[in-house]
């Protein structure tokens, strides 16, 4: 998957998806960045978060799987290579999807901070639509839904203080592109989501949650 993932990296710093939009501008906020603030930014893709992080003063650490991506740290959010409470927060935005094991990603970046994790992920919709995802792209191993995700962050020792839905309107045909899906899976992901597809804009909703420390 490492591999798949290098190939993409320029794809996922030029995505408009990732490098931009209100869903971004929250997970910054609740990472509370400021001079002096220490933070790793796990799965960080396009590095988005750990751009706007930098900008606002904070120390941030990159972690991710792909060398393509050019992280600080190649390593698996489930195997973060960091000695316990070696930062004040944890990030991690539109990736946990595509870990093998989500409840240990969460447990790792809760081991990892003196204070807060901040996740950024889509919201299960529905087993059709887990279908579309798997068909755009093989990686995408599961969405979770509000409940497993207050589950992942209590079984690692966080108390989650915000839970936000946001809704989302995706360009359907840039997201197929970036992931180079097949066009005989590319049609069917588009049947599967075509009632969720109104002028090429997918509707989604992505979850945002905080958990601090107990």
């Amino acid at each position: 998957m490492t591999d798949t993932w290098s190939k993409r990296a320029q794809a996922m710093r030029d995505s408009p998806t990732h490098k931009a939009g209100p869903d971004l501008d929250r997970v910054v906020e609740l990472c509370e960045p400021a001079p002096g603030v220490t933070a790793i930014d796990v799965a960080t893709g396009g590095g988005h978060v750990a751009r706007r992080l930098r900008e606002q003063g904070a120390e941030v650490v990159t972690l991710d799987p792909a060398p393509g991506m050019q992280p600080d740290v190649v390593a698996r959010g489930e195997d973060i290579p960091f000695a316990d409470e070696a930062f004040d927060v944890a990030v991690c935005r539109i990736a946990a999807h595509h870990f093998d094991d989500v409840a240990l990603a969460v447990r790792e970046m809760a081991r990892v901070v003196r204070d807060r994790v901040v996740v950024q992920d889509n919201l299960f919709q529905s087993e059709q639509v887990e279908e579309a995802e798997r068909l755009h792209d093989p990686t995408h191993v599961r969405c979770y839904t509000e409940e497993e995700w207050r589950a992942f962050f209590d079984g690692a020792g966080l108390r989650v203080g915000e839970l936000e839905i946001m809704r989302r309107r995706l360009p359907l045909e840039p997201w197929l592109e970036r992931a180079e899906t097949p066009p005989e899976d590319a049609e069917r992901v588009r049947e599967l989501l075509d009632d969720r597809t109104e002028d090429g804009l997918v509707e989604s909703e992505a979850i945002i949650v905080r958990g601090r420390k107990h």
